[in-house]
């Protein structure tokens, strides 16, 4: 991905193909509606979200897919569910020939979510 330089998650969004805008804004509707408290913001070139001051989860766009980005525990509680995409250590990459797996990033906000709670309690 070309580094482009975004200030804000809207002009990172609308810099897509419409087809891409509506799954970039699905995700991010996701992230608002689990985490409200979430501070959006722009970080490594891409749409972050950070609870408590910590990472809660990265999104991106791509040629080919959207890039998801739950942190190492996020993917690995998810491995099974994870396992028809290509994926890595931290990432997950949905194709954008294919239905974006919605309920499946909610589950996986859920659990970044509790996961950043219970260590800010501590």
């Amino acid at each position: 991905m070309e580094k482009k330089g975004w200030t804000d998650v809207d002009t990172y969004i609308t810099s897509f193909p419409k087809d891409v805008q509506q799954r970039l804004q699905a995700i991010r509707a996701i992230i608002r509606r689990v985490a409200p408290e979430a501070q959006e913001q722009i970080s490594y070139d891409m749409p972050a979200y950070k609870l408590h001051g910590k990472p809660l989860v990265y999104f991106a766009a791509f040629k080919n897919h959207i890039g998801f980005y739950a942190t190492p525990t996020g993917h690995k509680a998810f491995e099974e569910k994870l396992s028809p995409y290509k994926s890595g250590k931290g990432s997950v990459q949905f194709p954008l020939k294919t239905p974006l797996p919605e309920d499946l990033i909610e589950r996986m906000v859920v659990f970044r979510k509790e996961e950043e709670d219970a260590k800010h309690k501590k």
